[in-house]
């Protein structure tokens, strides 16, 4: 399996265009700084942010609504925790050397959903050379199929083990913390189905917790986005030959608490 270090490249900066897809956020803004430092031409489409209420229909049809409520929950604990997290985090930015704020001079337009056909109309008007995603809608089947150039995608977790969401915190709890880190691969129909391109692995610290998990893969994990989408530019990408288990994860309901008070997997 290849992995790719944290370091910038070096090499002169490449004029191509590549368009971001994001919700927005911190996170989100330590990958487009770090491309930015690296390739010329960045423009930003972000997304309006999904209502709680339009995710809680969508997850209760799939999981029920205990399920979907207790990870509803988790979410409105995990945003208030994040305060209580903070000095981690900015050592987590310090250590690596990235920045999520927001860069004035990197174009930034805002869309309503990625799926909406006046997105499409606008990714096709950039004609980039690749689209990377990052922190946004999964992108439906008749999207995909419209946007002629490489996609992308960097989830904050091991896949095919760890697809969807929160990778590292259920690596933790599964104890299988050598799978804790991120994946960038291609995007196909599925949920963190397209194939692998890099991935790069981390170890968490014991002050770590789901608040910091995704900002620890995001830090420690440009050097494989840097490298995914030069490959994409020069026309080389090659996805890996990875085998192992599959499996989609969720946000966790409120068993959080109880691995966090019986194991203290926070």
């Amino acid at each position: 399996m290849a992995d790719a270090d944290n370091e910038t490249n070096t090499a002169a900066r490449q004029p191509s265009r590549v368009v971001v897809v994001t919700a927005g956020g911190e996170n989100p803004w330590i990958m487009i700084n770090a491309l930015a430092a690296r390739f010329d031409d960045i423009v930003v489409l972000q997304e309006q942010p999904e209502s709680k209420s339009l995710f809680l229909r969508r997850r209760a049809r799939k999981l029920g609504w205990p399920t979907a409520i207790g990870q509803l929950a988790t979410m409105i604990a995990s945003r208030f925790g994040k305060r209580f997290t903070r000095k981690r985090a900015e050592g987590i930015l310090r250590h690596y050397g990235v920045s999520g704020a927001p860069d004035p001079s990197v174009p930034v337009c805002q869309i309503t959903s990625v799926n909406d056909a006046e997105a499409v109309s606008q990714i096709r008007q950039l004609a980039p050379k690749v689209v990377f995603l990052i922190s946004c809608r999964l992108l439906k089947a008749h999207t995909l199929a419209q946007i002629p150039c490489p996609v992308v995608n960097f989830h904050a977790g091991i896949n095919p083990g760890y697809r969807g969401l929160m990778g590292g915190y259920w690596a933790q709890v599964n104890d299988d913390v050598i799978n804790f880190g991120a994946t960038v691969h291609l995007v196909d129909e599925g949920v963190d189905t397209g194939g692998i391109l890099y991935q790069s692995r981390q170890t968490p610290d014991r002050r770590d917790t789901m608040h910091t998990y995704p900002l620890l893969q995001t830090a420690a994990s440009t050097g494989i986005a840097i490298a995914a989408v030069d490959d994409a530019l020069k026309g080389k990408l090659q996805p890996l030959d990875v085998a192992g288990p599959s499996q989609q994860w969720y946000h966790p309901p409120m068993t959080w608490l109880w691995n966090g008070i019986r194991r203290g997997i926070w």
